[in-house]
């Protein structure tokens, strides 16, 4: 009974440490073994805003009988060929120091210098860096991202302006949450946040609930943002 019992806790423990890093709410983690970021297979469950805080739905919050999923929105590609990634090109944008590559060849960053603006801490690892939709993926589903072609999805899941590196329990803790849910530990960025988040919604003209609308309002006069 012993050795039965000791043989399930030993698997137990392999499966636990089938993968590093913890998975964000949409079920996407960064491997820090493999140095890599990538998404479990299954799709994300749908997500509403409003019934996760207990909140009554806004009258404009967009429903639909399908789900969100990740595969939908094609990201982290290699728009210009040159085998960086959209991910590298923000880690070797962000960095404030020269990069070091993986293997020796221009491709996947493994060193760096990231001034993280969530929790205001410097990180010289990629592999504790998460890229960051600024306004999420998921969220942008809900806001009427869903009616999007594929090649508009993929358009947003790779704009420069709504991606920034960001420490990786940082972007995991927000997952797809909407200012109201989430906001930065460290103050000195709540204003460029919502600066942020305002324009890209603006720039695809994605809608916002009055939920959002009223917090960010407050916010911004509370800490004098304009």
């Amino acid at each position: 009974m012993k050795t039965l019992l000791l043989l399930l806790i030993l698997i137990n423990s392999s499966l636990a440490s089938a993968h590093s890093g913890r998975t964000n709410s949409e079920g996407c983690h960064n491997d820090k073994k493999n140095n890599d970021y990538h998404c479990h297979s299954q799709a994300s469950k749908p997500f509403n805003i409003q019934r996760k805080v207990g909140l009554p739905a806004p009258q404009n919050t967009i429903t639909s009988s399908t789900t969100y999923n990740r595969k939908d929105w094609p990201h982290w590609i290699d728009a210009d060929n040159d085998c960086q990634d959209t991910r590298a090109e923000i880690l070797i944008r962000d960095s404030k120091s020269s990069i070091k590559f993986k293997r020796n060849k221009p491709c996947n960053v493994s060193w760096g210098e990231w001034h993280d603006p969530y929790t205001g801490q410097i990180f010289y690892k990629a592999s504790d860096i998460d890229i960051d939709h600024i306004v999420p993926l998921a969220h942008a589903y809900e806001m009427g991202g869903k009616y999007w072609s594929r090649e508009q999805k993929r358009t947003f899941a790779n704009d420069f302006e709504n991606l920034i590196a960001v420490e990786d329990n940082a972007n995991q803790s927000k997952g797809a949450k909407p200012p109201q849910e989430w906001m930065p530990s460290s103050k000195l960025f709540h204003c460029e946040y919502l600066r942020r988040w305002d324009y890209i919604k603006k720039k695809y003209t994605l809608n916002e609930s009055k939920v959002e609308k009223a917090f960010i309002h407050n916010v911004i006069e509370m800490n004098n943002c304009h």
